[in-house]
C-alpha cells in the first residue's frame, strides 16, 4: 500500500517520502502530510518514535484493525476505531481515516472494474480532507467525504469485510467495493 499510494501522489506532482521498518525512528518526517501505511500492530513503535513530530501534520491512517492470524474479527473494541485510538495519541495531528478500503492495485490502476477508484475519507478537519481530497482527484481518482472520523467504525468493519472476502478467494485482489455517484 506504501508504494502503490506513494505512487499515486507522485504522479499528482506531491514529494513523496518512505520510512522502512528499519528506517523508523532515525529518518526525519519532512513533508506536511504523513500517511501510516502500515498494519495495525505497527502504529504504537511509530508513535512512540514520530508522535510529537506529528503535531501540527496531517496525519492519514489507512489501517484495518483485524486478527491477521485468524482474519475473523477486529482487534478493537466494539464501537471503537484504530483511528479514534491513534487519534487520541496524536490530539495535536490533523487527523484523517482514509485508502483502508481499497486495494494496492485498484489505487494503481485507477479503477475497480470499469468505475475508477474512489478513497473514501473521514476525518473532523474540513482543511485537512480537502487537502487529501485534492492529492488524490489529481490523478484521476475520486474522493469522497465519507464524514467526520467517528466514521472510521465504518469504513474499518468494511475494509475487514473486503480483506477477508479476497483472502477466502470470494473475491480478486484487483476487485472491491465501487462508489457510483
Amino acid at each position: 500500500m506504501a508504494s502503490a499510494i506513494g505512487t499515486v501522489l507522485s504522479a499528482g506532482g506531491n514529494a513523496v517520502d518512505h520510512i522502512s521498518h528499519e528506517q523508523s525512528g532515525t529518518s526525519p518526517i519532512t513533508g506536511d502530510v504523513v500517511i501510516l501505511a502500515v498494519p495495525f500492530p505497527a502504529v504504537d513503535s511509530i508513535l512512540t518514535a514520530y508522535g510529537e513530530k506529528l503535531a501540527g501534520r496531517i496525519v492519514v491512517d489507512i489501517t484495518n484493525p483485524l486478527d491477521f492470524q485468524t482474519f475473523d474479527s477486529l482487534v478493537v473494541p466494539d464501537g471503537s476505531s484504530a483511528a479514534a485510538q491513534i487519534q487520541a495519541a496524536l490530539p495535536h495531528s490533523h487527523f484523517l481515516k482514509a485508502f483502508n478500503t481499497t486495494f494496492a492495485a485498484t489505487l494503481s490502476s485507477g479503477t475497480v472494474g470499469p468505475v475508477p477508484t474512489t478513497v473514501l475519507i473521514a476525518g473532523d478537519d474540513q482543511g485537512a480532507k480537502t487537502t487529501l481530497a485534492s492529492a488524490v482527484e489529481a490523478v484521476g481518482l475520486k474522493a469522497l467525504d465519507a464524514g467526520s472520523l467517528t466514521r472510521a467504525h465504518e469504513l474499518e468493519a468494511l475494509g475487514f469485510l473486503q480483506l477477508t472476502l479476497a483472502v477466502s478467494e470470494k473475491i480478486g485482489w484487483t476487485g472491491g467495493f465501487a462508489v457510483v455517484r
